[in-house]
């Protein structure tokens, strides 16, 4: 039986994929950044089975020269980290040992515990939060947002993760410029997508009036209301005024979200820390670390102040052999899943690898360089920057008459990406269409700034000549 031969060839195993690893990583310079993938998809499975060895050999034939180089280096696509190399060793053991994160009689509760710790250290976030690992962002919104729906709901007398909502009105979500996630959040949630209340920007940011939100909450003063602030956004990488939200917080009834999916790495630097004054009286705070922790997929964090409110929508009531919830912590009674990976251990290892100054090194380094970029573009007459740069993300647009704009932005964008030498996303900017560069990994160097932009600007010197507008 393959299965048998297996096992007892297991080192062999782990070796071919330790070597397939290892030569897919050394090279990871000379992967393309992006791939167009077209593949016909086998829909059977084998009767008798090949083998390990044998399936990563199909494997490398089948997919192999599909692979883009996502954790490289030029990936500036989705804000994506790469895998540091001690997260890596800490998601092969986590494979190896398989341990359910939510079981608590396991030694995977007290990796779990101490991981979260190790994160309110390094994003400087006061002991009064509790936290847990979620799959991502998407997730962690959701979490938080659940808490905020059962909030507001015994504000008003309801207890919804007992009752539901039968009977609730004018349940809004209040935001400025939110991720897509928080609407796809409130539609599983419940609240629908369509009842969320975008307030006005200051001019020429993604960053919410604050007399505004200020105008909202004096007109429903007897209404209990979320707001989901940002605090880094996909496009700009711009911040509410959280100092300002938490002076709000004391006059108006409001439970306070914080979508800081990557902007929340700005506590790392002692250089942009400021931007997150005031995050520590928020009522839930969204983190990912696929993003710039540099770990792999999937992996977020969810922290909030109210325990009890994860108690009563989260809980397994019932299950005699997973506890009382009502008297001792266990995260499947905090958050949505119950069997869960391990996604603590690769952030263990990885924080304990590098360390506070490791990881103030990866944001300070991204930003410089993100900065570098931006410095070029905006001296490039064949670009424009559509904002300034804040910190990781580089928001831009080609030099072209409006009226054709967005064709020759998506000209560009597929050449260059195409090329294989980066990988950026389209976007849209004050009206205008545009292009992201998100450079959250902990590879990518001024080299790779060089290469890139010598690239965008050859790519954009081919497009435009297709206008007569070079």
């Amino acid at each position: 039986m393959k299965l048998q031969d297996d096992l007892k060839n297991t080192d062999q195993l782990l070796q071919l994929t330790k070597d397939f690893s290892s030569e897919f990583l050394s090279g990871i310079d000379y992967v393309a950044a992006d791939k167009a993938v077209t593949l016909s998809v086998e829909k059977n499975i084998p009767v008798q089975g090949l083998g390990g060895a044998a399936a990563l050999e199909l494997f490398k034939q089948r997919y192999g020269s599909s692979i883009a180089a996502a954790v490289g280096p030029r990936y500036w696509g989705f804000v994506t980290g790469g895998v540091t190399p001690a997260s890596l060793m800490g998601d092969w053991i986590t494979s190896t040992i398989d341990l359910n994160a939510s079981d608590k009689s396991s030694a995977a509760y007290y990796i779990e515990t101490e991981t979260i710790a190790l994160l309110k250290q390094l994003f400087r976030l006061p002991e009064d939060f509790i936290g847990a690992f979620v799959s991502g962002a998407t997730m962690s919104n959701f979490t938080g947002l659940a808490l905020g729906r059962q909030w507001l709901g015994k504000q008003r007398g309801i207890d919804i993760g007992r009752d539901g909502m039968a009977g609730l009105q004018n349940l809004t979500v209040v935001s400025c410029t939110p991720h897509s996630s928080v609407s796809k959040s409130m539609a599983m949630l419940g609240l629908g997508r369509n009842n969320i209340v975008k307030l006005p920007s200051l001019p020429n940011r993604e960053s919410v009036n604050i007399a505004a939100l200020r105008d909202y909450l004096d007109a429903h003063a007897d209404q209990p209301v979320i707001f989901s602030a940002s605090a880094g956004t996909v496009n700009t990488v711009d911040f509410d005024d959280l100092a300002a939200l938490a002076v709000l917080k004391k006059e108006y009834n409001f439970w306070l979200h914080i979508d800081a999916a990557f902007g929340g790495f700005a506590a790392c630097s002692d250089r942009y820390k400021h931007l997150l004054e005031g995050w520590e009286f928020a009522d839930s705070i969204t983190i990912d670390a696929h993003k710039w922790l540099n770990v792999p997929y999937d992996a977020a964090m969810i922290f909030s102040r109210h325990p009890e409110l994860h108690v009563e929508v989260f809980q397994n009531a019932g299950a005699a052999y997973l506890g009382d919830p009502a008297e001792q912590f266990n995260y499947i009674n905090y958050i949505p899943e119950n069997s869960r990976r391990q996604r603590a251990l690769p952030a263990w290892f990885s924080l304990m690898a590098y360390g506070l100054d490791g990881y103030r090194e990866i944001v300070e380094t991204n930003v410089q360089l993100a900065q570098e970029l931006g410095a070029l573009l905006d001296n490039d007459p064949q670009f424009t920057l559509l904002s300034p740069v804040r910190m990781c993300v580089v928001c831009f647009t080609l030099n072209v008459p409006s009226d054709i704009q967005e064709e020759a932005v998506n000209k560009f964008l597929n050449a260059l990406n195409a090329t294989g030498v980066v990988c950026m996303t389209r976007t849209v900017y004050g009206g205008q269409p545009g292009i992201r560069a998100a450079l959250v990994n902990w590879r990518t160097a001024q080299e790779d700034v060089a290469v890139a932009y010598q690239t965008m600007k050859e790519v954009a010197a081919a497009t435009l000549n297709q206008y007569s507008y070079a």
